[in-house]
């Protein structure tokens, strides 16, 4: 079980309540801390399951992934720990600052495309010709699996809570999640929070399979770009999504400020989107139980230079 395969490797995040964020509401609404995690984000999860999950030979030629930032920061970090050579595929979006920290964990940068769709998709044709194996950012069953390592806690912090709140991108961390409290808690409402300038994988999910889907620049990061052919997510998020909701980037730059203000915190705009999303839809959860994930707290200089 991923659950017990990586929980020395990571940590097991704080739920806080959030009460003086809401004076007026009778919810009663509490954050997963994902951003106090090790690297700063949830994608240590997976990466590490996966890592942990190599035969000693494929540990031996190394791995390749793709990422916007923190799924790269996660696998570098979790190859370096377990001694595993690691090479991270970028796109020319990707700030300096997060390709300094991955380089900083020993990973080889290789800069390949526009977007991250293209970058991950030049990082799984290079696995596939040198015969590493490729660690996708959503892709795969075992990241999913150690994302979805959040709702193990989740259900032993706070069992049998009415809704979730998740920010999507690829889909490996709303999938990991639903997939474990659907069997666990069924009653719990698994909530999807897009931003409208990067619906990705809402698109696809309405048309029933995988399209090109046109994007917009978003604070929201880490959840932007398009899905790689063939995804399990696809079909795993269509089973597990009970309400999508979109926000606007005025509304994600309102929650991030208010995050700032009223807590010191900064958090990514993948975060922001989630609680974004409650905040639009608040009164229809009224004296209920909420969980806002909070994905991650890796501000690029490019959003923290919005919220001056």
């Amino acid at each position: 079980m991923a659950h017990e395969r990586i929980r020395s490797s990571i940590l097991e995040t704080p739920l806080e309540l959030v009460r003086d964020l809401y004076p007026k509401l009778s919810a009663r609404v509490f954050f997963k801390l994902e951003n106090q995690q090790r690297t700063g984000s949830f994608k240590l999860r997976g990466a590490t399951n996966k890592v942990l999950s190599l035969t000693a030979q494929q540990a031996q030629g190394g791995v390749i992934a793709a990422s916007n930032g923190n799924h790269g920061l996660g696998v570098a970090t979790a190859a370096k720990i377990n001694g595993v050579p690691a090479e991270i595929y970028v796109s020319t979006r990707m700030s300096s600052s997060k390709i300094k920290r991955i380089e900083e964990c020993g990973a080889h940068i290789r800069q390949a495309g526009d977007n991250p769709l293209e970058a991950e998709l030049a990082g799984r044709a290079a696995a596939l010709a040198s015969g590493k194996v490729f660690i996708s950012p959503y892709n795969d069953v075992d990241v999913i699996a150690g994302q979805g390592t959040i709702g193990v806690e989740l259900q032993n912090q706070l069992p049998n809570s009415d809704a979730i709140f998740v920010a999507v991108g690829g889909g490996g961390l709303i999938g990991g999640i639903g997939a474990y409290l659907k069997w666990v808690s069924p009653r719990t409402e698994i909530v999807g929070c897009w931003p409208e300038n990067s619906p990705v994988l809402y698109q696809c999910m309405k048309a029933g399979r995988i399209i090109d889907v046109p994007e917009q620049p978003t604070l929201s990061e880490s959840t932007a770009g398009g899905l790689e052919p063939g995804s399990v997510t696809l079909d795993l998020c269509k089973n597990v999504i009970d309400r999508s909701i979109l926000v606007s980037e005025q509304e994600i730059l309102d929650a991030l400020r208010q995050m700032r203000e009223s807590k010191g915190w900064l958090i990514e705009g993948a975060a922001a989107v989630a609680w974004a999303s409650f905040l639009q839809q608040a009164n229809q959860y009224q004296g209920k139980t909420v969980v806002i994930i909070i994905c991650g707290g890796n501000v690029s200089p490019e959003v923290l230079q919005r919220l001056q």
